[in-house]
């Protein structure tokens, strides 16, 4: 007979209790059969096989539209803006959203922007190549990505300040303070959606080569995207796909610094991009993470969870189990792929819809940044953002590195 959750006697494990390894370290000293602990939301699994089923099972709701409540935030207006949008949407209107808009997302449409991906990069590692000295994530890591959204997106070059600055205010929305940044998040919204609209009506007019003209032109039996739509999937292109791509980037390079021969290696042989991204994201993902909540009673290995509970799912945890991924706890871009997938990306209905775009951000970058910054060492102390469920990565990281 199933056990209620609320009458198990569970480990409590939380999410800032000391670094991340020290966390790893705490989880690997329970029992081997443990695999659901309580925590500050709720309850947790570690596991692979739980966060699979977890997130593979449509009764479990995403809950991303939910964590500034999980925060505290009370304005209802600012609440009311965080549904609709895919990434939270549930049942037949998420199937329907994913159904017209995944065509535009594949990976011919991700590739289409590789070169112009490597232009981006060598424009970003030529002001600091001659001195060998940078701030990776000031220099690099923060400018990468609203170009290339841009250009996905079909924005001109003379708006890219403009989005930057948008995009730097939306992405506020994920800010341990964002109590007090509440209004200017919803005005770069407001901002945001204003510029969009004017995007959709010239692409209306005048179709390009682009995202945008790709998602107005999205028909399935004769169902179309409507313009408050196409705005919410803009807004949701933003918020997935420049942090995310940022903090994994900044979170790959710096675990190469503590692993010089596999930098070099990446140099000599940049073929070896596709597994140091997916090694990169395994080993030290910027997306630690997620959550979800029951919709309904849920029955999962013998426990009921009422409607309502929250659930997180310990990502950075499952990448990491040795019976899925042999000798998890050596980084080596060497190392054949496993059979299952690294789980950064998420798994299910919500898996990410951007993940052919950020491989070829991560894919073009790495090996480009292995050429052209040798001998890269960290060049003091690393600054890292809160360490908790959600994304993570550094800061600021000062690195140097000799002459290409």
């Amino acid at each position: 007979m199933a056990t209620p959750a609320a009458e198990l006697d569970l480990p409590e494990i939380g999410f800032d209790e000391g670094t991340f390894e020290q966390r790893m370290a705490m989880r690997a000293a329970l029992p081997q059969d443990t695999w659901l602990v309580r925590n500050l939301i709720g309850y947790g699994v570690l596991r692979y096989e739980d966060a699979v089923g977890i997130l593979r099972d449509k009764r479990w709701h995403s809950a991303s539209a939910r964590i500034p409540e999980l925060m505290g935030i009370t304005r209802a207006d600012f609440l009311a803006r965080q549904r609709g949008s895919i990434l939270s949407t549930e049942g037949d209107e998420h199937v329907r959203l994913r159904r017209l808009v995944a065509p535009a997302f594949n990976p011919r449409a991700a590739d289409r922007l590789r070169p112009f991906m490597r232009d981006v990069m060598n424009s970003l590692i030529d002001p600091v190549a001659a001195t060998g000295r940078a701030d990776f994530v000031a220099d690099i890591t923060e400018p990468y990505p609203i170009p290339i959204i841009c250009e996905l997106l079909g924005a001109p070059k003379s708006d890219w300040q403009l989005f930057s600055r948008l995009a730097t205010d939306i992405l506020e929305v994920f800010s341990a303070d964002l109590a007090d940044k509440i209004d200017l998040v919803m005005n770069a919204q407001d901002e945001m959606d204003a510029y969009t609209r004017e995007l959709i009506a010239e692409r209306r007019s005048k179709p390009a080569d682009d995202l945008l003209t790709d998602l107005i032109a999205a028909e399935e039996a004769g169902d179309k995207l409507t313009n408050d739509e196409l705005v919410m999937m803009v807004n949701a292109v933003i918020v997935a796909g420049t942090d995310t791509t940022r903090n994994q980037l900044g979170c790959a390079v710096a675990m190469f610094a503590q692993h010089p021969e596999q930098w070099a290696l990446l140099a000599e042989r940049p073929e070896l991009a596709g597994r140091a991204v997916e090694e990169s994201m395994r080993y030290f993902g910027a997306v630690r993470g997620t959550a979800r909540f029951a919709s309904c009673d849920i029955e999962y290995r013998d426990v009921v969870f009422p409607p309502g509970t929250f659930m997180s799912i310990g990502i950075a945890d499952a990448n990491r189990q040795g019976d899925v991924f042999p000798d998890p706890d050596t980084f080596d871009i060497t190392k054949p792929a496993s059979e299952q997938p690294q789980l950064t990306f998420g798994s299910g209905i919500h898996y990410c819809l951007g993940a052919s775009l950020a491989r070829a951000e991560l894919q073009e970058a790495l090996p480009l940044l292995a050429q052209r910054m040798p001998n890269l060492r960290i060049d003091g102390e690393i600054t890292w953002k809160p360490d908790g469920v959600g994304i993570f990565g550094p800061a600021h990281m000062p690195i140097a590195f000799g002459p290409s």
